[in-house]
Order: structure tokens, then sequence, then C-alpha cells
């Protein structure tokens, strides 16, 4: 009996000379084309590239609108660089943020120049920054009277940071949704120096004394150094603490100073006894 030739049995040789239908060939995928070298090589290359490039984007050169987007992943580890829009207070200002500075165009590109930001309609697109470590004399406000010294504190300060570019090392954000940062600037293109002890040098504020989110990074013990050294040598807001030659002869004392600290405290103690009494 003659099997039919739907059921015999071909040899590989015999089946390789069978004719490939034409309809049959579309239908064929070459894989070899995606497995060559040729092919996975460069496609590796770009998505490397590609997620190296997102991940320089996000770590370096996203611009940081407001403090509220500033992440744990910040804290103790980067910092902010930007220029100085605003000077509010004595220990702290509001801060554009510059990713890459100059170098991507910040203050010379037609859409990267930086305006005038100090303007109310731009304060949401600032950073507010507390310096870190440092306590000056408390300015008029909440209906709190001015603190000796504060005023001179705040133009000192003014004067020293506003339009410059500066650096900011992040610390965490206090209760205000303030960035506590260590702040320092390029002086004369080469020296780096640090705000919050320059302040402390030249007597415009105090080493930052409340027992709850001191940060001072690694250097508390320079500046309380620098604090001591201001105060024997009366500057800033230590002067005349101590009688002259004619005011010893005549009996007077040592004039004591009161810490911004010790300010905050009495006005604290004084609005909880008046709404005690209101009571």
């Amino acid at each position: 009996m003659q099997w039919p030739d739907w059921l015999k049995w071909r040899s590989s040789d015999e089946k390789e000379k069978e004719p490939v239908a034409w309809s049959d060939s579309l239908n064929a995928t070459d894989w070899s084309h995606y497995s060559s070298p040729r092919t996975i090589l460069p496609t590796a290359i770009l998505t490397v590239s590609t997620l190296a490039l997102i991940r320089i984007y996000r770590r370096h050169l996203r611009r940081v609108p407001e403090a509220q987007y500033i992440t744990p992943s910040y804290f103790h580890k980067r910092n902010l660089y930007g220029y100085v829009s605003r000077v509010g207070d004595g220990d702290n200002f509001r801060l554009f943020h510059t990713p890459g500075g100059r170098m991507t165009g910040w203050g010379w590109l037609p859409s990267r120049k930086i305006q005038d930001w100090a303007a109310k309609e731009f304060k949401d697109k600032t950073i507010h920054v507390r310096i870190a470590g440092v306590d000056a004399p408390e300015t008029a406000h909440f209906g709190n009277k001015e603190q000796p010294f504060g005023k001179e504190a705040l133009e000192w300060l003014r004067t020293l940071l506003h339009k410059r570019y500066v650096r900011a090392y992040i610390f965490r954000l206090d209760q205000y949704q303030r960035v506590v940062a260590s702040v320092s600037y390029w002086k004369w293109g080469f020296w780096k120096t640090d705000v919050g002890l320059e302040m402390i040098k030249n007597g415009m504020a105090t080493v930052y004394e409340a027992k709850f989110g001191s940060e001072f990074g690694n250097k508390e013990d320079k500046y309380r150094r620098a604090m001591e050294k201001a105060q024997r040598k009366q500057i800033g807001m230590w002067r005349h603490t101590k009688p002259g030659l004619i005011g010893k002869l005549i009996g007077q004392k040592s004039e004591k100073v009161e810490t911004p600290r010790e300010y905050k405290t009495r006005v604290s103690n004084l609005e909880k006894a008046e709404a005690a009494q209101k009571k």
C-alpha cells in the first residue's frame, strides 16, 4: 500500500529545495537584524545617555521655584545657586534659583535675564532662605517694636547680599517654610566667604541660641569664637557695652546687650501675660 503524498516524511534537504510562497515571505521576521551588535550597541548608548541627561537635568538644571518643592533628599546633601532678589530681615532673604548660573545662560541670554525680582508679583517665584547658625536683632513687625541695632543689621545684610549671586547649602525647612541654609559667595572671584560668619564678625548677629532647630554644619565652634572676639572689640551691636575712661571714673557700669533670643523670649512672655489678662 502506498502512503499518500501529504503523509510522506520529507528530509530537510528536500524541504530546503521547496520554493517559498511569496505570501509567506511577507509575514516572515528576520530576528537576526535585531540581535546584531550594530543594532544593540547604538540603542544601548542612546538609552543610557538619555537616562543620564534626565538625571543631570533633575539634579542640577531644573529650577526650584519655591521652598515647598524642596524635599528631604536635599537636606545636608545638596545646595542651590541663585540671585538674591530681596533682603527682608537681618538674617533672611529671597533667592531666585538660577541652576547652572551663567554657564546655562542666566543673566545674559534674552530668555534668562534677571529682572527686578523684588516686585511683589515675583514673590512666589523665589525661595525664602533663613541663614543658619546666626540670629540678627529684630526689626519692627507684628506690632512689636524694633530691637536696638535691628535696622543697622538689616541694612548691612542688604548691602552685602542684594543683587548678588550666592550658594545656599540646605539643612532643612523651618516652621515658616523657609530654607535653613549656610550661605556663601565668592569674594573677588576666588575667596569663598561665609555670610553667617561675616555677620558675627561684624557684630550684626549672635550665634543662634534656640533650643530647637539649631543648624551649624561643622561651624559652631568657629561662630562662637568669632562672637567672643566681636564682643571684646565692641563691634556692631556690642558697641558701647563697656564704659569709657570717663565713664569708669564716674562709676558707670557695663551695659548688657539684649540678644535676639532674649528679646524674643521677653516679647513672647509679654504676649502670654497680656493674653492671660484678657481671659
